[in-house]
């Protein structure tokens, strides 16, 4: 399209962007309306902005279409409450990890497929299959997903909606185009003061506010903030080696390290991290049952920290990334379920989706801090001949290691709250019921 790499790269910042501001609200919107009807507008919305991706004619209206579909991110948390309000308190954590499990699987496919479909169909069905799934997914949402009885009632926000979208906004632009504008710059000074002032602005509205669009005291409580704090964390490493695991693998040989590999052998370089996602996300309500779900957690901080320390160290061969990548991946499915199975137990019924979104929320910011921590490494360690050394890499892989390893003592703040126990969670299926 005639276009650059910096322009190229708001087709994943507008997304990401959409999804930190829409996520949240439509978690909001899905108590006060329905579950399964937001998740059918988010759909829809997903389908359409792949329409216009499609069909576009140049790089401002693909643009333009992922910020459509960027609406489709409030999916998860809005999935997570309907099987709070419609299964029983001991079968939350399996469903809750069948879901994380199948989203492991659904990412795994467009990492693999996504260099055949481009060799095959062209880059534009990387849009309109996505699209025809999306419309598929509404009909059988439609047909098999109950709606959910359980309603919080209320009005959106609009104020403190339109501050949380400006700190948000103002804090994930300098954070994923720092090293391109510089971090001293006074555009990334500029959007980082106004991130905090919005940020306290925000915070101020919905503490005095009687229709809070997040409520500060669900907020505070213990099992909440430290399963965002840690979530955060998990975003930040998750993005950071998704980022650029597969462009260690693309490195030519003429950097001295990588294997030269192309998009669709990238793709299947990290297919065991997916695959083993996925397992764990299938085993992870068994794991639970069995050893709680904090402490779960607490695994699969540290399996995601050694991961990533032998990812740092150990990347000479195909087969340590593999080894490595699969234990990276049994860390992630087995965490993110945790994280989603605790905020469904401990929040109350009628504030889950609004409670899974901004969970949701914060791992996709947490996922832009570690893409950016692990460019501003990459992109600060250049060779001679201008591509990234092999130091860079090693360093922020170590970092995200780092990262993990605060998640492991944000873990163990988490209180041990098991489904036998939970009697939000019952008396919120109770609601339900009623």
């Amino acid at each position: 399209m005639g276009t650059t790499p910096s322009v190229v790269t708001w087709t994943l910042t507008a997304w990401l962007l959409t999804a930190a501001v829409a996520t949240p609200i439509l978690g909001k919107v899905g108590d006060m309306i329905g579950k399964r009807r937001t998740i059918m507008i988010s759909l829809f919305a997903a389908a359409l902005g792949s329409l216009i991706a499609t069909f576009a004619p140049n790089i401002e209206l693909v643009i333009a279409g992922r910020v459509v579909q960027g609406l489709a991110a409030g999916i998860f948390p809005l999935t997570y409450g309907i099987i709070r309000d419609e299964f029983p308190a001991a079968k939350l954590p399996g469903m809750i990890g069948a879901v994380s499990a199948i989203i492991a699987i659904g990412s795994g496919l467009g990492t693999v497929l996504a260099g055949p479909i481009d060799a095959l169909f062209g880059w534009r069905a990387l849009f309109w299959i996505p699209m025809l799934v999306f419309l598929g997914g509404a009909a059988a949402t439609r047909l098999v997903v109950p709606e959910s009885e359980v309603r919080n009632g209320g009005t959106i926000n609009w104020l403190a909606a339109t501050l949380m979208a400006g700190w948000l906004v103002a804090l994930l632009l300098p954070l994923s185009f720092g090293t391109q504008w510089g971090w001293t710059s006074l555009t990334v000074i500029g959007l980082g003061l106004a991130a905090i002032v919005l940020f306290a602005s925000w915070v101020m509205v919905e503490t005095r506010s009687s229709n809070p669009l997040i409520d500060m005291k669900l907020m505070r409580l213990t099992p909440i903030w430290t399963n965002n704090l840690a979530s955060l964390l998990f975003g930040a490493a998750m993005f950071g080696v998704f980022a650029f695991l597969p462009q260690l693998a693309q490195m030519p040989a003429t950097a001295g390290f990588g294997f030269g590999a192309s998009v669709t052998q990238s793709g299947f370089l990290i297919l065991p991290m997916t695959l083993a996602m996925a397992a764990a996300g299938f085993l992870s309500g068994r794991v639970s049952a069995m050893i709680g779900a904090k402490y779960q957690l607490v695994g699969s901080a540290a399996a995601v920290a050694l991961a990533s320390v032998a990812l740092a160290l150990l990347h000479d061969s195909q087969i340590e990334i593999m080894l490595a990548g699969g234990l990276f991946g049994i860390g992630l499915g087995f965490g993110v379920a945790a994280t989603a199975s605790l905020i469904v137990l401990t929040a109350p019924a009628g504030q889950i989706g609004v409670a899974s979104g901004m969970n949701s929320n914060l791992r996709t910011i947490g996922g832009s801090i570690g893409a950016a921590l692990m460019s501003a490494l990459v992109t600060g360690n250049l060779q001679a001949n201008g591509l990234p050394a092999e130091a860079g890499f090693t360093e922020g892989f170590l970092a995200m290691g780092g990262l993990a390893a605060i998640a492991i003592l944000v873990a163990l703040l988490v209180p041990d709250h098991r489904p036998a126990a939970a009697p939000v969670a019952v008396a919120g299926l109770a609601s339900a019921k009623a």
